[in-house]
């Protein structure tokens, strides 16, 4: 690992007929933003010209065939197909879920190769991606396939950081889930994120629970007394600043969330719609828990509004500038870490 002062930053363009085209050119029109990092765009000249054209954006491309090709400093597009493609915005088509999938690929092997720093990916449509040769719900399922480490989806931003102990899984089997090796591995995957990725020296970290009123007692379920207050407990007993479960329905409107560093929802609406609902356009979806650091915003394709010009760039560019934080923490936890003896000595 090295510590850039530019960093290079991966973007897989993610659905070409949603808003993803649209907020990359928005976020990389303003080229102070090259000062600190160098995009690669994973798509086709061809595709970015026709973006630029759509919507009379003034950015300059620097093409590429060759991933050591890339130009520090400029808007690097590296060609992951050469042919023509019909962009028809809003429109769900499988031949374009295609495209996203060419460009994921690309930019994650170039990301498994050291070739760029950070991975950023712009919206998909998890239905068109769908084929014989890529059956993954989303971009989480994948990357945790092809990259080392735990995943775990975690919402951040400066101010609230939500982590899942599942995603994207059926609400039917939301419980069937959830398990002591479950809870044990998610929470420690957020507690060495937030040590390592946000520079926290003593995480605290609150946890939700399964329940309606985390079960009251048992009338409203059980799973919160057998399997997650005991885990809870173990956890707690063995060092970690980890408490709950707390009964999710007051625990945002209460503001009892800003007294801890990172909370844990047991299931994905559970945390995403209070996160989405604080601070939706802020928020970033973070893979914490692997080798390697990928964001992205926390909205989807947009196809209602796809090619009108009215997307809302920041999410997209709050999601590059915190890859580039973390990578940079990475860094520094790093440093701090290693060989503590000899550093000792100095």
């Amino acid at each position: 690992m090295m510590k850039s002062e530019n960093i290079v930053v991966g973007i897989s363009i993610g659905d070409l007929n949603g808003i993803g085209g649209e907020i990359v050119l928005k976020t990389f029109e303003d080229a102070r933003i090259l000062d600190f990092c160098t995009p690669v765009i994973f798509a086709s000249a061809k595709v970015m010209n026709f973006f630029k054209t759509h919507f009379k954006s003034k950015i300059n491309f620097h093409n590429i065939n060759n991933i050591d090709q890339i130009a520090i400093g400029k808007v690097n597009v590296f060609n992951c197909w050469n042919n023509p493609v019909k962009i028809e915005f809003g429109k769900e088509d499988v031949k374009i879920g295609a495209y996203a999938i060419k460009s994921l690929e690309a930019a994650t092997k170039a990301l498994k190769n050291n070739d760029v720093h950070v991975l950023v990916t712009a919206p998909i449509n998890k239905h068109n991606i769908q084929s014989d040769d890529f059956k993954f719900p989303g971009h989480t399922d994948y990357l945790a396939q092809q990259l080392d480490g735990e995943s775990l989806m975690f919402m951040v931003t400066e101010s609230l950081r939500v982590g899942l102990l599942t995603d994207h899984v059926p609400v039917k089997d939301i419980v069937e889930h959830i398990s002591e090796d479950l809870i044990v591995e998610k929470i420690n995957t957020v507690y060495d994120s937030l040590k390592r990725d946000f520079k926290i020296g003593k995480p605290k970290i609150a946890v939700l629970g399964i329940n309606p009123h985390t079960g009251d007692n048992g009338v409203i379920g059980s799973e919160d007394d057998v399997v997650l207050r005991p885990t809870l407990k173990k956890i707690k007993e063995a060092g970690k600043l980890v408490y709950g479960p707390y009964a999710a329905d007051s625990f945002f409107g209460s503001n009892n969330y800003k007294n801890f560093d990172a909370i844990i929802a047991t299931y994905h609406d559970q945390g995403l719609i209070p996160f989405k609902t604080l601070s939706f356009g802020q928020g970033v979806n973070f893979t914490a828990g692997l080798s390697k650091v990928r964001t992205s915003p926390d909205h989807g394709t947009a196809y209602e509004i796809a090619g009108k010009g009215e997307a809302d760039a920041s999410s997209f560019k709050e999601a590059v500038f915190t890859a580039m934080q973390i990578y940079r923490n990475r860094f520094d936890y790093e440093e701090l870490t290693s060989n503590p003896l000899k550093k000792a000595a100095k």
